[in-house]
């Protein structure tokens, strides 16, 4: 017997309850008040009270906003409530214990109790749970005294129990839980679509590699038929390599005089011009007019492709012009 008991048993853990946790974790995660999904998708409620009107999103208070959803906040004196305090082992079965406490509790009949619950806290052990209850017949004379109304569908009821706000259950937060049902069923397609997005990406890369597999393994056999054809082809290459050094070593040494005339043309401007342009190597020798000749010199002297820019003659006045004759000495810095 001892045998059979325990082939259930995981490190502790009767199995046979697994799918109870299971479900219970998940009911958590979707439902519970301080779940991040309900903080995110819930409805907002707007609830009347005697204090006034507040809104409230999955439990707490919110700012002012359209709420679609309305509640009525009854006074202590019509509200039975309770702080429960029950082991951990019964979290897979909250709402049928939570319906047990009320039979045992309520002084109203079957038919006219109504109740919420909501848990408080938790430790190690134990799990806090605050129980409202409350009279049917009692709650809806209120309302139709205070609010005129007579549906008890048309507005959700809630109450204070033990510091939070607890949604008493069987009125009007049934709208509301459709709809937050709606959005979670939404935001799922989301996420499966998204998901199936995701794997159809990846089979696609999947095949594309494939086929690139495919074309890599019929390069490599033809590279292996063509070895000796590849070995006369490196060493022009190596002999083609020496030459473009040769040439980088005479671009370096005697750069173009067409791409320093037009990179000068485009740094002089409209207000000067260029009389003699003349290149040695790396060296620029350079006559013209302009308005400001200084500015003109200094202009060049910031161009990083200048290593220096001297006045090979002094800047003076054009006799009969109002510009400047220069004559500037530029050598070149390093290419790039």
């Amino acid at each position: 017997m001892f045998e059979s008991e325990q082939n259930w048993e995981l490190f502790g853990y009767d199995m046979r309850n697994v799918g109870r946790h299971f479900s219970a974790a998940w009911r958590d995660f979707l439902w519970a008040y301080d779940s991040p999904v309900r903080h995110r998708l819930d409805e907002a409620v707007r609830l009347q009270s005697a204090d006034g009107v507040s809104f409230y999103q999955a439990g707490d208070v919110c700012d002012d906003v359209s709420a679609q959803c309305s509640a009525v906040l009854l006074p202590d004196d019509l509200v039975l409530d309770r702080l429960l305090r029950m082991p951990l082992a019964v979290e897979s079965e909250l709402p049928s214990v939570i319906a047990l406490e009320v039979n045992a509790n309520s002084p109203f009949s079957a038919d006219d109790t109504a109740y919420g619950w909501r848990v408080v806290g938790r430790d190690e052990q134990n799990l806090q749970v605050a129980l409202a209850i409350v009279s049917r017949s009692a709650a809806m004379t209120y309302v139709a005294q205070q609010y005129g109304s007579h549906d008890p569908h048309a507005q959700e009821l809630w109450v204070n129990s033990n510091g939070v706000k607890v949604v008493i259950e069987g009125f009007g937060e049934g709208k509301r839980l459709e709809r937050y049902r709606r959005r979670l069923l939404w935001v799922s397609g989301l996420l499966g679509g998204a998901a199936l997005v995701f794997l159809l990406a990846i089979a696609i890369s999947a095949g594309l590699k494939n086929i690139e597999l495919g074309a890599v393994q019929e390069i490599a056999q033809t590279t292996q038929r063509d070895t000796a054809n590849a070995s006369q082809m490196r060493a022009a290459l190596g002999q083609a390599n020496e030459a473009i050094a040769v040439i980088n070593e005479l671009q370096i040494a005697h750069p173009s005089a067409h791409l320093e005339l037009a990179r000068l043309t485009a740094l002089v401007g409209d207000d000067a011009y260029i009389e003699r342009f003349s290149m040695n190597g790396t060296n620029i020798d350079l006559r013209g007019r302009a308005v400001d000749a200084s500015s003109l010199m200094q202009l060049l002297t910031e161009q990083g492709v200048y290593r220096s820019v001297s006045a090979a003659s002094p800047i003076r006045r054009a006799p009969g012009q109002e510009k400047e004759q220069f004559h500037l000495k530029i050598s070149m810095g390093e290419p790039g």
